[in-house]
């Protein structure tokens, strides 16, 4: 399909620079190879009091994802934007809008389905504290049981009481899902996510060396220190990659 063009909003304040950022979080999720087709998404809250924020097109692959393009809606999953050509997944906007609605430190959502979180996804134990980057997570994600290709808008209130407070969330024979105050605090804490499952389906090819739920703990702890050591969560370790596309390709600021 092509790409139609989108009225290009506001290039200046708040919005339009979580526009490129969020823009510039597709591509990350593209190099990284989480893409999976047209599917899954990643969405902003716009600062303000209204509840709107930003979500992908449904129909463009990550890689077509442009600040412009990118689709801005309510609460009620309704375009604001009348004139952008392009509307936003139902079952993203069920999933991102719940925990938008619900938590006021959700300034993203970061819900992919990659292999690797698919398959921890479908186990019957979960997330298991194999490596130092599960440890992010001990005693610190939630499940979420599954009922289908969220599509039926009662299920937000039970994703709500899954999640909770937490950051983390697996979702049942679906896949993963990480909340952040900024895109940068949700990226690094999919990224661990992530590399947690793969790392963890790659061990169990053996027997299993868990430490205690003390060392867990501890580990925990010091990992929250090193990832916040010389800056913001995650904000170095987005803009590294970003910096890696930014060399080849800038069309996603448009």
């Amino acid at each position: 399909m092509s790409v139609a063009l989108a009225t290009k909003p506001n290039r200046v304040g708040s919005e339009w620079a979580l526009r490129v950022q969020l823009a510039g979080a597709y591509r990350v999720a593209h190099e990284l190879g989480w893409s999976e087709l047209i599917y899954t998404h990643i969405s902003a809250r716009i600062p303000g009091t209204e509840h709107h924020f930003l979500i992908n097109p449904y129909g463009l692959r990550f890689d077509e994802v442009t600040a412009s393009n990118l689709v801005r809606i309510n609460s009620l999953g309704e375009k604001v934007d009348q004139s952008n050509p392009y509307s936003p997944n139902k079952a993203g906007f069920m999933i991102h809008s719940a925990i938008h609605m619900a938590r006021e430190d959700a300034g993203c959502v970061w819900h992919m389905h990659t292999l690797a979180g698919m398959a921890v996804a479908g186990q019957d134990e979960g997330l298991l504290p194999v490596h130092m980057y599960s440890h992010n997570f001990f005693n610190r994600v939630a499940y979420h049981e599954f009922e289908g290709p969220s599509m039926r808008l009662d299920e937000r209130e039970r994703l709500i009481r899954s999640i909770g407070a937490e950051n983390a969330l697996i979702l049942r024979n679906h896949g993963l899902l990480t909340v952040g105050k900024t895109i940068p605090e949700a990226f690094i804490r999919f990224w661990r996510l992530n590399r947690s499952c793969e790392i963890q389906l790659a061990a169990q090819a053996a027997k299993l060396r868990l430490p205690s739920k003390e060392v867990c703990e501890q580990s925990y702890q010091m990992g929250e220190e090193f990832l916040t050591d010389q800056a913001p969560l995650g904000q170095l370790e987005f803009d590294s990659i970003l910096r890696k596309i930014d060399s080849r390709d800038t069309s996603y600021k448009n």
